[in-house]
């Protein structure tokens, strides 16, 4: 219907819309997945550091132990000391060697016996771990040196690099995993680097031994979440473009409807699209026409001829009817007034109104332009009240419907009998006619009860000396009970359709 309609849009800006609908939750979701795998690469990177931390402070445990075991044994002879050096070698599975210490001079290895070597305690970290890129023996295999001193005395033990670099290997897997020991850090590839350590681009995490000073970074390459992604989340790819094509259908659909029926009308309002048709009404005795009531349509561009009661309730209720109205007069001036020379006089034009036009005196001027467009004294404008809308009788009613009648406009109640009003209207305004409504006349000849209401209105506007129209006449019968019963005029398909201004003007010519 049109009351559910967008107005027309641009071609290019629908396409946008649509568009613009269906990428809206695929990039959403798209940027909630790509936060979602950086909070897992995050979290991933964070329990790899952990658990290297933990693999690594085990194997210093070892070490260290056995450097507490063999430092009582520092500054004895090499030869007495030396099978007690490779027995921790022997014991401890991460200790490639062990040595002796004293006055800062390596003295006893348990690769070599009695050995010289002069050792600086600069070049340890916290004075406890040294992270070396080999040794004469080993010169391309790391090494991690722990050192444990007391005095004079001192010793050694280190650490295989090849375990080192199997951990973080094993551990880091996709994750780039580095040890650091000072300045000095060891990659998976088991090679020792110095210099500052470079945080991975992506999920970076830095933890720190308490026991023994070295860090473990963790983190993963640049571009590591697209990949993530691509290979985690192709089912919810597809999902966010299935829920896509959804909205953008959504989006086009929506598009094609209206904003609110207020929003639609305004937009017809503008283009000229309700206009004028005329019902003609006849004297009740002589069945000559004595005028019309001018209904308003709306000529749709895509519904065609929509009826009244699919949209005057929502222009009455959004306060349209008011500017519809004036469009409505303003057209039947147009229309008629070049031709009311030739009207038999008066001329009756019946045009509705509701409680919208009774809420200040703008309904005086609109009158008095419509009666300015007809020869003097050649129409005789009669407006309707409505019942859809209670009208409250206030000052500015009261003085509202006083200077219409001064204008020589006349007043009658639309649909008597069937508003809750209408009796209420009768005692609070100067009305001039009532209008018996359709479902009374219809019952003509078929219901006793609704005659006998349609007999009391009759006889009530009788006594009050009120002129009657009955409206909805559609047979002969009914037309000779209501001329039987002096109804002053009748209106109805027996004496002619609602029709367009052109065609009312020919029929006019012909009556």
């Amino acid at each position: 219907m049109p009351l559910t309609r967008r107005p027309r849009r641009k071609r290019r800006t629908r396409i946008v819309v649509t568009l613009l609908s269906g990428l809206l939750p695929i990039v959403l979701g798209s940027a909630i997945l790509y936060m979602q795998a950086e909070r897992t690469l995050q979290q991933s990177a964070g329990e790899t550091a952990e658990q290297a931390l933990r693999q690594f402070d085990l194997m210093l445990d070892n070490t260290a132990e056995a450097a507490r075991i063999l430092l009582p044994l520092a500054g004895k002879n090499c030869e007495e000391v030396k099978l007690a050096l490779r027995e921790q070698v022997t014991r401890r599975p991460f200790v490639r060697s062990t040595n002796l210490v004293w006055d800062n001079n390596l003295y006893c290895s348990s690769l070599f016996g009695a050995f010289q070597e002069a050792v600086n305690a600069g070049d340890y970290h916290q004075g406890k771990l040294w992270l070396m890129n080999g040794n004469p023996v080993t010169p391309d295999t790391a090494l991690l040196i722990y050192r444990l001193s007391d005095g004079r005395g001192g010793a050694l033990t280190t650490l295989d690099g090849y375990h080192l670099s199997n951990i973080l290997r094993l551990i880091g897997r996709q994750t780039l995993l580095t040890l650091q020991v000072g300045d000095n850090w060891l990659s998976a590839d088991g090679k020792v680097h110095q210099g500052s350590l470079p945080a991975p681009p992506v999920a970076y995490s830095l933890l720190e031994s308490e026991r023994y000073g070295f860090k473990v970074s963790a983190g993963f390459p640049q571009g590591e979440v697209r990949r993530y992604m691509a290979a985690e989340y192709p089912p919810l790819f597809s999902l966010l473009i299935f829920f896509g094509a959804i909205s953008g259908a959504i989006g086009h659909f929506v598009q094609k409807r209206s904003t609110s029926p207020s929003h639609e009308m305004m937009r017809a309002l503008e283009a000229g699209e309700f206009i004028s048709y005329f019902q003609p009404v006849v004297h009740g005795d002589s069945k000559r026409w004595s005028g019309a009531e001018v209904l308003m349509r709306w000529n749709h561009p895509k519904e065609g001829l929509v009826r009244p009661d699919l949209f005057i309730p929502f222009a009455e209720h959004s306060g349209l009817i008011v500017p519809m109205t004036r469009a409505l007069m303003q057209q039947t001036a147009a229309l008629l007034g070049p031709h009311s020379v030739n009207f038999a006089k008066p001329f009756h034009i019946g045009i509705n109104i509701s409680a919208s036009h009774c809420q200040d005196l703008e309904l005086v001027e609109d009158c008095r332009d419509l009666l300015a467009a007809f020869a003097p004294a050649s129409v005789e404008l009669v407006l309707e009240l409505t019942e859809r809308e209670l009208i409250e009788p206030s000052d500015i009613t009261l003085q509202l419907f006083e200077q219409l009648h001064a204008l020589g406009v006349k007043i009658a109640i639309d649909d008597f009998g069937t508003g809750h009003s209408s009796l209420g209207y009768l005692r609070t305004f100067n009305v001039d006619f009532l209008k018996i409504d359709q479902s009374f006349v219809a019952m003509i000849g078929v219901d006793a009860l609704s005659r006998h209401i349609l007999d009391s209105i009759i006889e009530l506007s009788a006594k009050l000396d009120l002129g009657i129209v009955a409206e909805g006449v559609e047979t002969q019968a009914q037309a000779d009970y209501l001329t039987e019963h002096n109804v002053n005029f009748l209106q109805g398909y027996l004496y002619g359709r609602p029709m367009p201004g052109a065609d009312f003007l020919e029929a006019l010519t012909h009556h």
